[in-house]
């Protein structure tokens, strides 16, 4: 099965349209490519995810793409995930039961944030996710308790801090080739998280040829 690597965080609503757009189009082409998902923790590098700045991207973002499911966070600030590495660590974790299991279970943690406003910082939630997708939430917990993916996790981080990795979302090839936040051009209208993003969709196509290129 070809792959192509999805570098991302959770909470990254450009990774979200990109993946939203990669999976409808791997469904129309009819193509075997798993997305093998890999951790770029923007928290890593800016601390505490802020929620102002989600906020407004979410907005921008879901004026592009709609169909990918977005809605401003609905609970409490108190429960707002500042953190996701133990999502992200969930799903590199979810890879010993296969890489489509692992490859769901980030799509749904996705969802179950920006759909949802579920807290995926809380390692419950994260459970509860992975048994709504159909993953043996015993044996990810039994994962999560005993920290092994955390090192595969971080071993992500100490490439995402070279000029390999771009950003939030890049893709990788099984060729080698890569690209960052393919199909939408961005400016900010004011400073991040006090003003507002003007996105607009610069290739429509591109998702096509990555999922030809690699299969």
């Amino acid at each position: 099965m070809n792959a192509i690597q999805v570098w991302s965080d959770l909470l990254c609503p450009f990774a979200h349209v990109a993946i939203h757009r990669l999976r409808v189009a791997r469904e129309q082409l009819g193509v075997d490519v798993v997305l093998d998902h890999h951790t770029f923790a923007l928290e890593l590098f800016n601390g505490p995810h802020p929620r102002p700045g989600t906020d407004s991207e979410a907005v921008g973002l879901g004026q592009l793409e709609p169909a990918a499911g977005f809605r401003l966070w609905s609970q409490p600030d108190w429960a707002y995930p500042s953190t996701v590495l133990l999502a992200a660590e969930a799903v590199h974790a979810a890879k010993e039961q296969g890489a489509k299991e692992s490859e769901e279970l980030d799509h749904a943690l996705r969802k179950a944030f920006w759909f949802e406003s579920r807290s995926i910082a809380h390692r419950q939630v994260i459970l509860d996710v992975a048994t709504e997708t159909g993953i043996d939430a015993i044996a990810l917990a039994a994962a999560l308790d005993d920290g092994r993916a955390r090192s595969i996790m971080m071993a992500d981080h100490a490439v995402a801090v070279t000029d390999a990795i771009q950003g939030s979302p890049q893709f990788v090839l099984p060729d080698g080739s890569s690209v960052h936040n393919p199909g939408i051009s961005v400016r900010w209208e004011g400073p991040f998280a006090a003003g507002y993003p003007i996105a607009a969709n610069t290739d429509p196509g591109w998702a096509e040829r990555l999922l030809k290129q690699a299969s």
